[in-house]
């Protein structure tokens, strides 16, 4: 059986993002000695917010919003409640000039496209109707049977290939009905007719479910949470060690017993009564001393990552959108969403200019990923400009950054490996706990990832959660509603990788 936590075996966290220093910050509250390995040079992990020149950078975009209490009330520790801001949600569908509400209403849909093209894809939805796909098990056929060709090739075809980097017609439907959730043309155009209803049904003590239309947000970006978290661990006692890599865990018939850690070219043993674990679910199980069963390890290789860059572009002027960010449905250009920082937080951006982070969905090694700084910074001008959103004129600097494993991949097999893994670690090492998303590799948000670290202390303090039960309803992330923990959203199944 694990032992309990000494300051000579002390619980040793590997990751310094949300889920990794939200776990480190519960165990000094207990006054449980705890060791943060990070084998990065700043916390956060892809909830940094990267500072280069005065210009603040939000990796991906963090609303901070949420309907589990116990996160909610561990923001406003961690944060005094003058560092929120309170911003108004808005994101939109960028396509051919124009914006589009997101999620898609085709009534304004529809209007925006024109009479003609709005006759046309009404023409087509109806064929979907009388004729469906016979395979609605894939993205394509869930959401031409939902709303038609014409408007499938106009707002769900692009974006979602070139998040995934595989065609729509092998992606699972699951993407699809985590999105949409089954709603069709003439629901949606039906749906405004009953909006009157809607004070009569509140009054009768119903539920209406909408989008969010706030949500809080640091004022310096999602990153200033962690290094403000980093601060009160540390002074709490807690070692966080910097630039670090854990590159081996050891264990004997009982469970782990030491991580064996890299740094500055040379190797420390850390003796550990217990491991919290967010690096990727795979490479925690590689790292194993000695090492796992073929069958696991073939496991492991099966999970895949998807890689993740930001142009950032300094406009003089303020131009930009009202919007957090466009989903960019444009065909003829690789950028797949914009963000406007200042409209996330003035605290980002500087006086009389904005800064807009491009981003692109990219496999570590493409072409994308291997470009120069300068090349990228070159085509985020140019791709701007066919837009028709900035003038490159009007961009006075550029700056770069990756984000290498940012997103794990849902492909055909991957509920099979991460059982396979999971099950072996809570047979063989039960004192090993994989906690965040990549550290589960659980399309969880960035509370979902508090949550597994919370639920993972109070584990190893007595209690008998099941972890891996967070994050599994089909809610919409976003919607108003109630219910206990109603912020789930489905895992997108991609086909495997050669």
């Amino acid at each position: 059986m694990p032992q309990a936590p000494t300051a000579e075996r002390p619980v040793v966290v590997i990751g310094a993002g949300p889920a990794g220093l939200t776990a480190a910050y519960q165990l000094v509250k207990n006054n449980v000695p705890v060791v943060v390995v990070e084998e990065d040079t700043v916390v956060g992990g892809i909830s940094r917010t990267v500072e280069r020149d005065g210009w603040r950078f939000d990796i991906g975009g963090h609303r901070f919003f949420t309907k589990v209490q116990e996160v909610e009330k561990l923001w406003h520790e961690i944060l005094p409640e003058d560092d929120f801001l309170l911003r108004p949600r808005l994101s939109r569908i960028y396509y051919r000039g124009r914006y589009y509400d997101y999620p898609i209403r085709p009534l304004n849909a529809l209007r925006n496209l024109g009479a003609f093209e709005a006759m046309r894809c009404t023409i087509s939805y109806l064929a979907a109707r009388v004729r469906p796909p016979r395979d609605q098990s894939t993205l394509e056929g869930y959401i031409v049977a939902n709303y038609g060709w014409r408007l499938y090739h106009h707002f769900f075809k692009t974006y979602n290939e070139k998040v995934w980097g595989v065609p729509a017609s092998e992606l699972s439907a699951d993407w699809g009905a985590q999105r949409i959730k089954g709603m069709s043309l003439f629901k949606a155009v039906y749906e405004p007719m009953r909006t009157r209803m809607v004070g009569r049904r509140r009054k009768r003590g119903q539920v209406v479910t909408s989008l969010i239309e706030e949500f809080q947000y640091p004022r310096f970006g999602p990153g200033m949470m962690w290094e403000k978290c980093h601060d009160l661990v540390s002074a709490a006692g807690a070692q966080v060690r910097m630039s670090t890599r854990a590159c081996a865990i050891e264990r004997d018939e009982h469970g782990a017993v030491a991580v064996v850690v890299e740094s500055g070219g040379g190797k420390e043993r850390i003796e550990a009564s217990h491991v919290i674990s967010s690096m990727p679910f795979s490479s925690l199980v590689r790292s194993m001393d000695p090492q796992p069963p073929e069958e696991v390890l073939d496991a492991a290789g099966k999970l895949a990552y998807r890689d993740f860059l930001t142009v950032a572009l300094v406009v003089r002027g303020g131009r930009g959108f009202p919007d957090n960010w466009i989903y960019v449905h444009e065909p003829g250009v690789r950028v797949g969403r914009i963000q406007n920082f200042g409209s996330w937080s003035p605290y980002l951006v500087k006086d009389g200019s904005t800064c807009l982070g491009l981003e692109y969905f990219v496999f570590e090694g493409d072409d994308v990923w291997n470009s120069s700084d300068e090349d990228l910074i070159e085509c985020g001008k140019k791709e701007l400009a066919v837009l028709g959103l900035v003038d490159p004129g009007d961009v006075e600097s550029g700056y770069v950054v990756r984000m290498p494993k940012a997103y794990p991949v849902y492909d055909e097999g991957y509920k099979d490996a991460v059982e396979t893994m999971a099950k072996w670690i809570a047979a063989n090492v039960p004192n090993v706990h994989p906690v965040g998303r990549n550290g589960m590799h659980k399309y969880n948000n960035q509370d979902h990832s508090m949550f597994t670290a919370i639920l993972t202390v109070e584990n190893i303090l007595g209690a008998h959660h099941d972890i891996w039960a967070v994050n599994v309803e089909e809610e919409y992330h976003e919607e108003a509603g109630e219910g206990w923990g109603r912020t789930g959203r489905d895992a997108p199944v991609l086909p495997r990788r050669a």
